[in-house]
């Protein structure tokens, strides 16, 4: 994993300042992603969308005049090689804005490492609208006192068993 991220930043990425950032989902999400790639493809978006559109503010433009990049791996296990899909991003630590200079290149503008209250609100703005999409999606009822997903079994091959009890960390098969 660090290799890989080194290669990125040495040889592939521009020389800018670049952050990573790790998200992680709950038991249930890591569940639904498993089962279900292209929702996480989905929240994937959502998660870019929401870092994106942070930075460029932060910045002071708008995504008329700034643009950022990442680079985004998909972890699917744990340490213990449990199912835990989460995110490892590499985001520009800032915005190009632009274009500006004699050969009309955008130029680089760093951002201030994120605040605690921003962490907080980034968070939230990421849970709130993946939350949405998943109840347009039929895939999340929420009411006054809860919220579940609704998963209807689509895995006639006992597939959805193993994932579950890798979650937790159970053994599915076997007393071995």
């Amino acid at each position: 994993m660090a290799e890989g991220a080194a290669l990125l930043v040495d040889d592939i990425l521009p020389k800018a300042p670049i952050r990573q950032w790790v998200m992680s989902f709950p038991f249930a999400l890591c569940f639904l992603f498993a089962t279900r790639p292209a929702v996480m493809g989905r929240v994937l978006g959502i998660v870019y969308r929401t870092l994106a559109s942070h930075q460029i503010s932060k910045a002071g433009h708008s995504h008329r005049t700034a643009r950022t990049g990442a680079v985004t791996l998909i972890q699917r296990f744990g340490s213990a090689l449990n199912l835990n899909i989460h995110f490892h991003m590499l985001l520009l630590d800032g915005v190009y804005a632009g274009p500006h200079g004699a050969h009309g290149h955008p130029c680089f503008q760093q951002v201030k490492a994120p605040e605690r209250s921003e962490l907080e609100q980034l968070v939230y703005a990421i849970s709130e609208r993946t939350g949405r999409y998943l109840e347009r999606q039929g895939l999340l009822v929420r009411n006054q006192d809860n919220s579940y997903l609704v998963l209807e079994s689509q895995d006639k091959t006992g597939l959805e068993e193993v994932l579950g009890s890798s979650i937790t960390y159970r053994i599915a098969v076997g007393p071995q």
